[in-house]
This record gives C-alpha cells, sequence and structure tokens, in this order.
C-alpha cells in the first residue's frame, strides 16, 4: 500500500502530531507500506527529522505565520497560515506529483485545522481517508476515525461523521511505539516499592511558553529528598533551552538536561514520578504505570488531564496555575502509597498495544473497500 500522512509541526502545533504519524508509519512500513509525508515548513516543522527516518516529504509551499485566513475556518484554522481550500490544493498538486493520477491507497490527515470539506476535495485522490482527531469539533469525511483520548466515547461524533466510518475510540488505540509496551512489565515490577528518587520533566517537542522552567521554580519551594534527581527532556526546537540549561544548574539537586532523546521509555521507566504535559505522552506514561503530574499546556489539554485525574491515574494541573498548584501537589504524592496508587490506576488505561491494533484495522477497511469496489 501507498500511505501518505498529512501532518504539521510548529511552534505553535507542537510536535506530537507528526510524531504520533511517525510511529504509525513505522508499524505499517514493517508490514510493507510505502509512506511519504505532506507538511508545511513552518517555523519548528520537522521534515529533516521525518526524512532521517526514511520517509520522504512532499513540502507544501512555505506561508508566512498569521497570514490572512478563511473566516469560516475551524477553531484552529490558523495553523495552516492560510484557508483551507488553498491548504486542499496545495496538497492536490503535492500528490500528483507524487503520484500521477494514481490515488494513494490510504491518505491520513492528523491535523486540527482541516474537516470534511478538505477531506472531501481530498477524496479523489484517496482510495481511503483515514483522520486521527482529539476534539469531535468538525464534520469528517472518511472511512476510519481514531480519537485515543480517555473519556471520548462514539456519541461525541454523532452528527459529525458522513457515512459510517470504523471509528477507533479510547486510550487502548493510543499511537505508541513498540519500545513502550516492550519496558511495560519492567517498568510495572519497579513500581512494586516505590521511592521518589528520580523525577522526570517533560513538557512537550516545543514548550513555547517555557513551563519547563515554570515547573523548575516551583519544585524549588518543595522539601523533597536531598538525593532526588531531576531528568528534563526537551525538543530540538524548544525556545526556552537556554534559558532552561542555565536555570538548571541554580536547582538544589542534580538536574540534568536532554535533548531530542530517542530513548524516552526507558527515561520513563526509570522515573519515580514525572510531570509532564498533558498531550501525546499522556498515554505513554499510562502504558508504563507512571506516576503522573499533569499539566494542561492548551485548552484541547485541559479534557485528557482531567480525564485521567478522575480516573485516579494522573494529577491534574493548568498550565497558568503551575506557581500556585504544583508545590502542594508535589507533596501530596511524595509517599510510597499515593505512588503505587496512581501507578495501578494509570497502567490499566493503555497496555502500549494501540498501533498494531490500528495497522490491523487499516488492513481490513482497506480490503473491504476493495471488495465494495
Amino acid at each position: 500500500m501507498h500511505i501518505t500522512f498529512r501532518a504539521d509541526a510548529s511552534l505553535q502545533i507542537g510536535t506530537g502530531h507528526v510524531m504520533r504519524c511517525l510511529t504509525l508509519a513505522d508499524a505499517l512500513r514493517e508490514r510493507g507500506a510505502i509512506c511519504s509525508f505532506v507538511c508545511r515548513p513552518h517555523q519548528g516543522h520537522l521534515m529533516a527529522l521525518i526524512n532521517q527516518r526514511g520517509y520522504r516529504v512532499l513540502a507544501l509551499p512555505k506561508l508566512l505565520e498569521g497570514s490572512e485566513l478563511n473566516p469560516n475556518g475551524t477553531a484552529h484554522a490558523h495553523w495552516l497560515c492560510t484557508d483551507w481550500t488553498t491548504d486542499a490544493q496545495d496538497t492536490q498538486q503535492a500528490l500528483a506529483a507524487d503520484t500521477g493520477d494514481q490515488p494513494v491507497d490510504w491518505l491520513v490527515v492528523d491535523h486540527y485545522a482541516l474537516d470534511a470539506r478538505w477531506e472531501k476535495t481530498l477524496r479523489p485522490q484517496a482510495k481511503c481517508i483515514m483522520v486521527i482527531d482529539d476534539l469531535a469539533d468538525r464534520p469528517h469525511v472518511c472511512d476510519l476515525l481514531l480519537d485515543q483520548n480517555l473519556g471520548r466515547k462514539d456519541e461525541d461524533y454523532i452528527g459529525l461523521l458522513n457515512g459510517k466510518p470504523v471509528t477507533l475510540i479510547g486510550p487502548q488505540y493510543a499511537l505508541l511505539r513498540p519500545e513502550f509496551a516492550a519496558m511495560r512489565a519492567q517498568s510495572l515490577e519497579r513500581r512494586q516499592s516505590p521511592h521518589l528518587r528520580r523525577l522526570l520533566i517533560t513538557m512537550g517537542g516545543v514548550d513555547k511558553d517555557n513551563a519547563t522552567g515554570q515547573v523548575l521554580a516551583a519544585l524549588q519551594s518543595c522539601n523533597l529528598p536531598a538525593d532526588l534527581s531531576l531528568t528534563v527532556v526537551m525538543g530540538l526546537h524548544a525556545p526556552w533551552l537556554v534559558q532552561v540549561r542555565a536555570q538548571a544548574t541554580q536547582m538544589p539537586w542534580y538536574t540534568e538536561v536532554l535533548v531530542g532523546v530517542d530513548n524516552m521509555a526507558q527515561l520513563m521507566a526509570e522515573c519515580d514520578l514525572a510531570i509532564g504535559a498533558s498531550g501525546s505522552t499522556s498515554w505513554e506514561r499510562c502504558c508504563l504505570g507512571v506516576p503522573t503530574i499533569q499539566i494542561a499546556l492548551t485548552q484541547n489539554q485541559v479534557a485528557i488531564g482531567q480525564a485521567l485525574s478522575n480516573s485516579g491515574a494522573a494529577l491534574a494541573v493548568k498550565g497558568n496555575a503551575i506557581a500556585q498548584t504544583l508545590p502542594n501537589l508535589v507533596r501530596t504524592v511524595a509517599n510510597a502509597d499515593k505512588l503505587s496508587a496512581i501507578s495501578l490506576a494509570s497502567s490499566s488505561i493503555t497496555q502500549g498495544k494501540g498501533t498494531l491494533l490500528v495497522s490491523d484495522f487499516m488492513k481490513r477497511v482497506y480490503e473491504n473497500h476493495n471488495i465494495v469496489q
């Protein structure tokens, strides 16, 4: 199969959409699929990384941030830096240049700024369309829809889906790299006798508002073990990296700052507590049973943090309340009983096999499409 992904990364969008598409692409490539990506080169894009992972990137024309937008766009229309019709035309041209008159077997769309209008326009150039969504806030025309978020229900998409696409709902379908499932048993075993010795801080691939720095500042007022060590993970395009590195040298505990890591599963498995953004990495931490204080950095992350908090799988903080809320939460969780309780609840959310499940469903939907055709 020839599968094309339409996803972007930028300082505004973050890196999560592209990264989870890369995870799915890796799994599909292992099954013999040829995968490519269509991306717009916003500031903070990941096109070089996609190339390094062995995938062809079809680059759309570069546009100025803040360009005029379609007034009838989606809630995240500004992420495109153009209107949806222009993006659809650009994508059509990119696909035509890549495959000629032949439609791709799958077009996978992971972009909050795109909806049914865009998908309908691209329909002639794709045998099947898959949408990866987290919001349930706009209509779609697709054959398969994935929403991997805890608390999401099929009913949330009533009236938003044209036809009867297959829907995969819930974190059991979360797109995680295979190393997380591989390290699950080791990580859960380690948490049988929890002690707070290693703290992991991950605020996403960009962290444009420097939540990392706010977390480090808030931790300084906490009475934590003297032998505690902190590991801070930041993305390659993190705009506050220099400041965070300087701040790390002033912390009362040993603090290391890592950039662009490729062993996140190991870092999570070896930590006793994580403080992290309520994005896609939430499901990585759940797979490994990592006790977590979740920080919602954007409005669309609030629901994820709240759902995990309600299930006992994390403690939730809003990004504008880090200084006021975080110290008390750290004191609350810094004991063996609380760490164990959160770990147990967290590990029940997902086993980390979602990528294989989604790959299987893509194969079935494609085969059924061919039979109908």
